[in-house]
């Protein structure tokens, strides 16, 4: 963590501070969330509890309301403590934080009679970890909508930056792999060039395989081919656009191509203020 800048991390805060993410299997696996490690802490005492949902103001989580917690809150003037708990990129040890609380109230957790929803408001901003693990998956997922046909065009500069290792990659076509070449990516598509006669490929369903590195990650991304056009000097190949069913593009992979549109984004704006101070010179 800490990888963005105090002015980043304000406007992620600013900006989604009041969007509840749902902690669903993606939501917990891309954020490297620890289930098993989140607790809640009212006065000494620590109670196992399951995150629900939760945003830069607050949170709702599941608990039992038979343990003693109820008696605990009401001691504590309804002031608790949310321990998070998120696997560390370097692979060293779990990144772990309390947020401070005021439990607004709480109602029964469905038909069950021993556990209950508790309503959580942070009474302070977040630490800079949350919002940077929080808000870098938030902004991706607005970005995949406002720049969805924004391509990167695949050379060795943004493999590297990328963390791709080859451009020689696989299309499934009716569940059989297809080796490609790929061209371009987007968050809303690729393209790629393969063997092929387009009049038998263009409108067929195809998967398309994309694995990176730092950490380790292969998404087989769902779509169709849906136009084709012919490679200079190369009869036997075709260059193939990919548009990908939006509905189940991989966080993971929204995450990678927004990162790497928000470093060019920052060089850009870099150069044309040296660009600009030089004129002014």
């Amino acid at each position: 963590m800490g990888l963005l800048t105090s002015q980043k991390l304000v406007n992620l805060y600013e900006r989604y501070k009041t969007i509840d993410v749902t902690y669903t299997k993606e939501i917990i696996q891309v954020t490297g969330l620890i289930p098993q490690q989140v607790f809640l802490k009212c006065v000494s005492d620590f109670w196992p509890c399951v995150i629900f949902a939760s945003s830069f103001v607050g949170a709702k989580v599941v608990s039992n309301v038979k343990s003693g917690l109820l008696i605990k809150l009401q001691q504590a003037n309804n002031m608790i403590s949310l321990r998070f708990c998120f696997k560390s990129n370097d692979k060293g040890a779990p990144l772990t934080f309390f947020v401070s609380a005021k439990c607004m109230g709480y109602s029964p957790y469905g038909e069950s009679k021993d556990m209950a929803v508790f309503n959580l408001q942070f009474t302070q901003r977040p630490p800079d970890d949350l919002i940077e693990i929080m808000g870098r998956m938030l902004d991706a997922n607005v970005n995949s909508t406002k720049r969805r046909d924004e391509r990167i065009i695949i050379t060795p500069e943004s493999m590297r930056r990328l963390h791709v290792d080859s451009n020689n990659t696989a299309v499934f076509i009716q569940k059989v792999p297809r080796r490609c070449i790929l061209r371009d990516i987007s968050f809303s598509g690729a393209k790629v060039i393969m063997m092929g006669v387009s009049k038998f490929l263009v409108n067929k369903e195809v998967a398309l395989r994309l694995d990176f590195d730092d950490p380790r990650e292969a998404f087989l991304i769902s779509g169709k081919f849906i136009r084709a056009e012919d490679v200079e000097g190369r009869k036997e190949l075709i260059a193939l656009g990919i548009q990908f069913d939006e509905k189940l593009v991989p966080m993971g992979f929204k995450m990678r191509i927004n990162d790497f549109l928000g470093q060019v984004r920052v060089e850009s704006r870099t150069d044309q203020n040296t660009e600009q101070n030089g004129n002014e010179k």
